[in-house]
């Protein structure tokens, strides 16, 4: 296989730095184990962020994300993992990550972890008719 999975998360430098935007990244098939039993757990990730310097590298996402699959974990902590390390490394205005975890148990389980940059405000909400 040419590529593996990598904890090494790349960057590229934000093509429009002026003025707030927002990307959202929606990733269907995260999986890690369940540290208790072993298990396999999927969730749906959805990564949203206001880029200040720098966006996050599709592709090392992907092998970032695809990294975790062997790795024991609540969904609490990995949930944190993923977002404090996308901050260390693309340093956000703004980031969310919002982890939706299939059903274990009879149970759903949704994290929301986020990041706000010291001093940033998000804009007013705009209301159309």
């Amino acid at each position: 296989m040419s590529t593996q999975p990598s904890k090494n998360l790349e960057t590229f430098d934000n093509p429009r730095q002026v003025g707030d935007y927002s990307i959202r990244i929606e990733i269907p098939e995260f999986t890690c184990l369940c540290p208790k039993t072993g298990q396999p757990d999927f969730a749906n990730l959805t990564l949203e962020y206001v880029p200040d310097k720098s966006c996050i590298e599709l592709k090392s996402l992907k092998l970032y994300i695809w990294s975790f699959r062997d790795q024991g974990a609540f969904h609490e902590a990995v949930t944190n993992e993923i977002l404090a390390d996308l901050v260390k490394v693309c340093l956000p205005r703004f980031m969310r990550l919002t982890a939706e975890f299939n059903v274990r148990g009879g149970l759903y389980t949704t994290v929301v972890a986020e990041h706000r940059a010291q001093g940033w405000q998000p804009a007013d909400p705009v209301s159309l008719p």
